[in-house]
């Protein structure tokens, strides 16, 4: 419970301060008339490798934003997630927990409508912990790590500043947990909803 806490906190405190960023864009008109982005909630799954067996399946919840002046052809990106993942494994309760800042570019092709597909790749920091509790005694380690991701999807923006839309995407950091090497990062995929200006 202590870590779903703790992952859901990073991502509030995430949320309230990209919320109030957009805010700030979308009501300055001098601002809005230069830039333009998205900031949309994802709300999806990660999926880690065998070595977080029996939580390698994480729900998984974040905010992204991206943004660029108009005349750019593509956009600067923060994406903050957070993922929360339990299981058991020979009666032993385990479970992990991810967060990531993922910060790079994201090219969005604009030449459709009401779809925009878009792809997008950079730097990711990733915290990682894993938790098991044998006998009744919490055992805990946690690292943190820097490594890369990769992503692709598509937005469909309705009414001019509406987003929904779909996102797949790989990151990768090492990390060290009780000794041994692992991937903190892994594939997230999931619905996004939020705002276009």
């Amino acid at each position: 419970m202590k870590n779903q806490v703790e992952s859901v906190g990073f991502v509030r405190g995430c949320f309230i301060f990209a919320s109030v960023l957009s805010m700030i864009l979308m009501m300055s008109s001098d601002v809005n008339a230069f830039l333009t982005g998205n900031v949309n909630v994802f709300l999806g799954g990660k999926t880690l490798d065998d070595s977080w067996e029996p939580a390698e399946q994480q729900a998984e919840i974040g905010l992204q934003v991206d943004f660029r002046p108009r005349s750019w052809p593509i956009n600067f990106v923060i994406d903050f997630l957070g993922g929360y993942g339990e299981g058991t494994l020979l009666g032993i309760e385990c479970k992990s927990t991810t967060s990531e800042v993922n910060i790079g570019v994201r090219k969005i092709w604009e030449q459709f409508v009401y779809v925009r597909p878009f792809i997008g790749g950079g730097v990711s920091f990733i915290h990682g912990e894993f938790t098991g509790v044998p006998f009744g005694i919490e055992i805990t380690d946690d690292d943190d790590g820097v490594g890369g991701w990769l992503g692709g999807g598509v937005y469909w923006t309705l009414a001019e500043h509406f987003n929904i839309g779909l996102e797949a995407k790989g990151s990768i950091a090492k990390l060290t947990l009780f000794g041994g090497d692992v991937n903190g990062g892994g594939g997230h995929f999931g619905m996004l909803i939020g705002g276009h200006w």
